[in-house]
């Protein structure tokens, strides 16, 4: 391209706009408050002044996002803004497509790790569309999030700006053509410099890298077999792509085995969010609505907007994603070649159950307790600390990128499935079960495949564990869209409660504090990360204010109750509902829910 086509770059006088401090996720708001004049731009302007200018110069950024309302206009902006500010190239995904775990492994493998980080333009699990919410997040050159020294310095920038810059509209590239478009930019200093947008195969990079993962032939060999059955539901966000590759032309499954795997912006008027209340059609095709199904498949799984987060179900079963994360944990040398060689440690966020560090105790390997957000699993993952992690928040992932992802669990839950299948373990639940009670039904098992194996149900797999290594019953209630006052006022009443009171009804308080943690790696404190109330018996309640929402505040409430393995089935095996309310009315006394915020239920109980 010669000079005489180049592409003019201008400045745009702006002022702050209050309220662009990134949360644990991002900035998250409102479409309607990220279409407001100069609203998107400044907070990218604000980005690239955070970074060093002499290693954005000539860089390679990713710009991609989950396909939500306002996804393509806002990856066509920052493209534009990128090119003003010395930026040498753009990866984005087809039709601006890239899940979030896609767009941490396209940072970290393509063309050799190449890229200096990237814009993921995603609001997660929330709903999307003309009304619904929008998010902005930068990951580093690690394809994890930004540390928050980085968003610290972002947020200050809001704060002071005053112009951004922007190459004027001739910058257009066609998103859903795959290929590279060059551009000539001539800057206000009169300088020129070459640009270039390449659009990007959405799925290739991160197939690449799971196929290093994962044993796909044992997978196929799974996904293939008449006397299994196999769902996954997309919800409608971008997992769409990514499950038609991998679980249909990749490993065979039928198309039939795939729900809900258009992207589309508004989610088909969905929420995104996989867990037992939003995920209504999995639901149903696993049992677990009103109506029966004529046939129920054996397993069940789906992902969230970003493909990020994930739920696992079995036949009219649900896996915690607490115990999801422990059993993975436990069954990852065995059944993952990439973690042949065993685990290096593990880590969960400080409200996750401790199932999983059960596991780790009997495997001998560390355990991390860390606050809610992935780039404190990122950090122990840099350092060489960690192969594993998980959340409660249907987070679960590895070393393999910095950030959890939803299809890389699902492939883990078929990888275990297809090694339970082999015949490499000759276990019998059953056989366990007789000294306690015979005959006790504890699921259906499919019928013998001959050489293939007989199939052992998600159920069996899950309660296997927890007579191995007990259960940690657990629950979480979420408050959403509280008036950001009351929800204060809820977490300032707990805190007043610590040190005050020693118990409540029958359970006696051993220790309540605000979670705090220093970082083994880079020593960073992260302080008030949640209010905890641990009781003599080893059960715990939890209150957090989640960072993940557009409007108002949401109230999560935790609550944890371990039972030992030789407490026997009949304790082991209880409805978890049932076990755990007077552990929950003990947490809504303490926190006094009802009162402060006027809410007689929470809005999703998980």
């Amino acid at each position: 391209m010669s000079k005489q086509d180049a592409v003019a770059v201008k400045h745009v006088d702006t002022k702050p706009i209050d309220g662009q401090k990134p949360g644990t996720s991002g900035l998250r708001k409102k479409v309607t408050v990220f279409q407001q004049e100069h609203y998107l731009e400044n907070f990218v302007q604000a980005t690239f002044d955070a970074l060093p200018g002499e290693k954005l110069s000539g860089s390679t950024l990713v710009v991609s996002g989950d396909g939500r309302y306002l996804t393509k206009p806002s990856v066509a902006t920052i493209v534009r803004m990128a090119a003003a500010n010395g930026v040498g190239k753009v990866w984005v995904g087809r039709g601006g497509l890239l899940s979030t775990p896609a767009v941490s492994a396209v940072i970290r493998t393509r063309s050799g790790g190449e890229a200096y980080g990237g814009f993921i333009l995603t609001a997660s699990h929330n709903p999307g569309g003309p009304h619904e919410d929008f998010g902005i997040k930068y990951n580093c050159d690690n394809g994890g999030p930004a540390p928050e020294k980085l968003t610290n310095a972002i947020y200050q920038n809001t704060t002071k700006i005053k112009e951004y810059w922007i190459a004027d509209e001739s910058l257009q590239v066609d998103l859903d053509k795959l290929g590279r478009t060059q551009f000539m930019v001539q800057h206000q200093d009169g300088k020129f410099g070459h640009f270039a947008v390449e659009v990007i195969d959405e799925v290739e990079d991160y197939l690449r890298l799971l196929r290093g993962i994962y044993d796909f032939n044992s997978l196929s060999h799974l996904l293939r077999r008449p006397d299994f059955k196999f769902t996954f539901d997309a919800m409608h966000g971008v997992a769409g792509p990514y499950a038609k590759r991998i679980f249909v032309k990749e490993l065979g499954a039928p198309e039939s085995s795939l729900l809900n795997c258009d992207p589309k912006e508004d989610f088909g008027g969905g929420h995104p969010d996989p867990n037992l209340t939003y995920a209504k059609a999995l639901v149903a095709a696993l049992g677990l609505g009103d109506k029966q199904p004529a046939e129920i498949p054996q397993f069940g799984a789906a992902c969230d907007g970003d493909a990020d987060r994930n739920m696992i179900l079995g036949s009219k079963f649900f896996v915690t994603p607490s115990d999801s994360v422990a059993i993975i944990a436990a069954y990852a040398k065995d059944a993952i070649p990439y973690f042949s060689k065993g685990l290096k440690g593990v880590a969960r966020s400080m409200p996750t159950s401790a199932a999983l560090d059960r596991v780790a105790e009997a495997k001998g390997i560390k355990c991390y307790e860390v606050p809610t957000g992935w780039k404190f699993f990122g950090n122990l993952m840099d350092d060489n600390r960690c192969s594993l992690c998980g959340e409660e928040s249907f987070g679960t992932g590895s070393d393999h990128v910095r950030e959890k992802d939803g299809l890389w669990a699902v492939l883990a839950w078929l990888s275990i499935l297809a090694f339970k299948a082999s015949g490499s373990r000759k276990e019998n639940l059953g056989d366990k079960l007789a000294k306690f009670a015979p005959g006790l039904h504890i699921g259906d098992k499919a019928k013998d495949s001959g050489s293939s194996g007989q199939l052992v149900s998600v159920e069996d797999i899950v309660k296997q564990h927890w007579m191995h290594y007990g259960r940690n019953f657990y629950t979480r209630y979420d408050y959403e869209g509280v008036e950001s006052g009351k929800a204060d006022k809820v977490i300032k009443t707990l805190l007043g409660k610590q040190g005050e009171i020693t118990q409540v009804r029958n359970f006696v308080i051993d220790k309540a504090d605000e979670f705090m943690y220093k970082d083994p790696v880079d020593g960073s404190v992260s302080e008030h990360q949640g209010v905890r109330f641990l009781f003599s018996d080893g059960s715990r309640v939890i209150f957090r204010l989640s960072g993940t929402g557009s409007s108002g505040a949401t109230i999560r409430m935790y609550v944890e109750q371990y039972v030992a393995p030789d407490a026997g089935p009949e304790k082991l095996f209880a409805d978890a509902a049932k076990a755990l309310q007077p552990l929950v009315n003990v947490a809504l006394t303490l926190s006094k829910m009802k009162e402060l915020t006027g809410r007689n239920e929470p809005t999703v109980i998980t």
